[in-house]
């Protein structure tokens, strides 16, 4: 029989308190988990937060490589999965054999690696980058210096038009932001002609094109909460609309399509949570040689101003 949401809440917020967990939520997971999280953010965003607070307990409530990296930056803190099953399809596309291999074959080559990447392959590559900080680490680099830019090839092919920079790209994407089509934007923008259309840089080239701005999770809250626009059509996963309209009662938010949805985000539930604290989930454990690897090209990206 399912339990009522608000008294797993009110079960979850006393456990937290006895435990002196942290509660981490990802802009996309359900509502109901981002209400009771103590940070709500993306995910390097998250583990940035993890690694201020030093929490002896870490519950992070998003997908497998958002934890992991947490456990990367506070390798002291125990950081729980409240779902083992709750992975990254994009993340699973560049395979730490074939970066390695790849690292191998072209030595001269700087890898640029996603932050939406396992812990296996950070400890691979030179840099790592947000859909927030792209365009700054990719500048960083110098100008004649040859990149792989890995896993997603849409956000690589974003910042290659943007900047005019070439690059070898990663053959990966995000399953749910890649099957936004242009027919999408035409519907929604004839059913909501007051509206600015977001969307998230990980879709394809041309639907980037198409919108009126394309900004990471970070990026699109702080815009609709300085738009002079009182409507906006959503491009990325729906989860983000719930802290939306919290933090925007006065604006209206349409989803530019329903289908827009991550399964694994939504595998993080109030259940998994309330488990988590009471121990009975996976805890994060990686190599440690791996960890001070993988923390390297994170610690290169977080120095940049």
């Amino acid at each position: 029989m399912k339990r009522d949401p608000a008294e797993l809440q009110k079960e979850i917020l006393a456990l937290k308190e006895q435990t002196g967990a942290t509660i981490l939520a990802h802009n996309y997971v359900d509502g109901a988990i981002q209400d009771i999280a103590d940070f709500c953010g993306d995910s390097l965003e998250l583990s940035v937060k993890a690694k201020k607070y030093q929490a002896d307990l870490i519950v992070f409530c998003g997908v497998r490589f958002m934890a992991e990296t947490a456990k990367i930056l506070s390798p002291d803190s125990r950081v729980i999965l409240p779902n083992s099953t709750a992975g990254c399809p994009m993340a699973d596309m560049a395979q730490v054999d074939e970066v390695r291999k790849y690292r191998k074959e072209h030595p001269d080559e700087v890898l640029v690696a996603y932050v939406n990447s396992t812990a296996a392959v950070k400890a691979q590559v030179d840099w790592c980058c947000t859909s927030g900080n792209v365009e700054r680490v990719l500048n960083a680099i110098p100008a004649d210096a040859k990149i792989m830019f890995l896993p997603d090839r849409n956000l690589g092919a974003n910042m290659t038009a943007k900047l005019g920079r070439p690059m070898s790209l990663w053959s990966g994407c995000c399953p749910v932001h890649d099957r936004i089509t242009l027919e999408s934007i035409r519907e929604a923008r004839a059913a909501h002609p007051d509206a600015e259309v977001l969307v998230h840089p990980e879709c394809r080239p041309m639907i980037v094109e198409a919108a009126d701005a394309a900004l990471s999770t970070g990026g699109m809250l702080r815009h609709v909460s300085e738009s002079l626009f009182r409507e906006f059509i959503i491009g990325t996963e729906l989860g983000i609309i719930h802290r939306m309209m919290r933090e925007n009662p006065d604006k209206v938010f349409h989803p530019l399509l329903p289908q827009v949805v991550c399964p694994d985000m939504k595998k993080i539930t109030l259940e998994n949570v309330l488990a988590a604290l009471q121990g009975k989930c996976e805890e994060i454990v990686l190599d440690p040689e791996i960890m001070d690897a993988a923390r390297k090209p994170i610690e290169r990206m977080l120095a940049l101003k």
